[in-house]
């Protein structure tokens, strides 16, 4: 297992690269996206109308780009594990089902040859209407830490969409009088199907995994749409749409303990491994589940994140596991703090893999195994 950080586009700094080796990471997810902005950035809901900002301007990322920015990171001692998301800009009409669909299909295929041609091994995308939408901040952690949650309750799950937001971003102007967008659960498999049958093939040719992220809150909908995967078999059905090694998970810990019917996230990791299609983790860790939870430090939630290791480890997983989410702490750099804290627990527990023992699902798993 490899030590990795998630930066967002203006944290894409010298000394964020220096701050990521100094606490034992080797590799870098990528945001090139600018949500979260700034360089110590703080997790938020975003607006209710325009989400977490406007992407409408956004140009297709281009070889130049990904070269550029590998060849930065690996200036500075590390590598790039990963894009994380596209602009809403490039696929809105993919999650839509809108008329500029196919011209968008032709943009993102490109946007995967030239990330391959530069080095770029994953891309993980969130195939999501709504996006990630619905938290509340608030000290939820241990001591007080500001944090993020989620609580129904206390929120308007059916909200509209605001005309020309997508993803939780403005991706063009809205249209007054515009009726409000309505998805189906039938109609975003549909279009996740489109999507998959025509990026994957290219991914393939192009040695780029196409990593899924689960939905963020797992709800069963948000503001008038469905949610795709917001079950942990779903990731199966996705994977079994086209069965390529290019066809993958961005596994994240947190989104699989947050879903409503998990009561047991690590028989789900162990199978999810044991197919060696996870592109990489978001080792996170949360209290709670739907309708009502929120997100924690890493050694503080529901996950015992050693049987995690102690599952990866033994089913050799090689890839790249990154904090996410993390709290963030009382000091003058909270963003900075909260992930030292996380990148250094993650850090024990990998370099301790073959002295924590042996699973305790491990004897479960044997049996299904035998019976199979």
């Amino acid at each position: 297992m490899k030590i990795g950080l998630g930066l967002y586009r203006e944290s894409l700094t010298p000394g964020n690269f220096r701050f990521a080796r100094q606490a034992g990471a080797t590799h870098i997810v990528a945001h090139l996206t600018n949500y979260f902005r700034g360089r110590d950035p703080s997790l938020s809901a975003g607006s209710e109308t325009e989400g977490w900002g406007d992407c409408s301007t956004d140009e297709l990322w281009s070889y130049e780009d990904f070269a550029g920015l590998v060849k930065t990171v690996r200036d500075n001692g590390l590598e790039i594990a990963a894009i994380e998301n596209f602009s809403p800009r490039f696929w809105s009409d993919v999650l839509l089902g809108g008329p500029d669909r196919p011209a968008q299909i032709e943009g993102l295929k490109r946007l995967v040859r030239d990330a391959g041609r530069a080095g770029i091994p994953c891309i993980g995308y969130n195939f999501s209407i709504a996006g990630v939408w619905g938290w509340s901040r608030g000290p939820f952690a241990r001591g007080e830490a500001m944090s993020v949650g989620l609580d129904l309750a206390a929120i308007d799950p059916d909200l509209p969409v605001p005309d020309g937001v997508v993803w939780n971003m403005r991706y063009r102007a809205g249209r007054p009088n515009a009726e409000p967008v309505k998805v189906s659960t039938d109609e975003l498999w549909q279009r996740l199907g489109v999507f998959l049958r025509e990026i994957v093939p290219v991914a393939e040719e192009a040695d780029v995994v196409m990593a899924a992220h689960p939905d963020d809150p797992p709800a069963e909908a948000l503001r008038g749409a469905a949610r795709l995967v917001n079950r942990p078999e779903k990731y199966d059905r996705l994977m079994d749409m086209v069965d390529s090694p290019s066809n993958g998970l961005e596994l994240c810990l947190g989104s699989l303990q947050e879903m409503p019917d998990t009561d047991d996230i690590y028989e789900h990791v162990r199978r999810f491994a044991r197919r060696q299609r996870i592109g990489y983790i978001h080792f996170r860790n949360v209290r709670g589940k739907v309708p009502n939870y929120h997100e924690t430090f890493v050694d503080d939630g529901d996950i015992d994140m050693a049987e995690i290791v102690r599952i990866l480890r033994d089913e050799n997983y090689d890839g790249v596991i990154i904090p996410d989410h993390t709290p963030e702490m009382s000091c003058d750099a909270p963003w900075h703090a909260g992930k030292a804290f996380a990148l250094g627990y993650m850090r024990a527990l990998v370099q301790n893999a073959a002295a924590l023992g042996p699973s305790r699902t491990a004897n479960s798993t044997s049996t299904q195994r035998q019976g199979s």
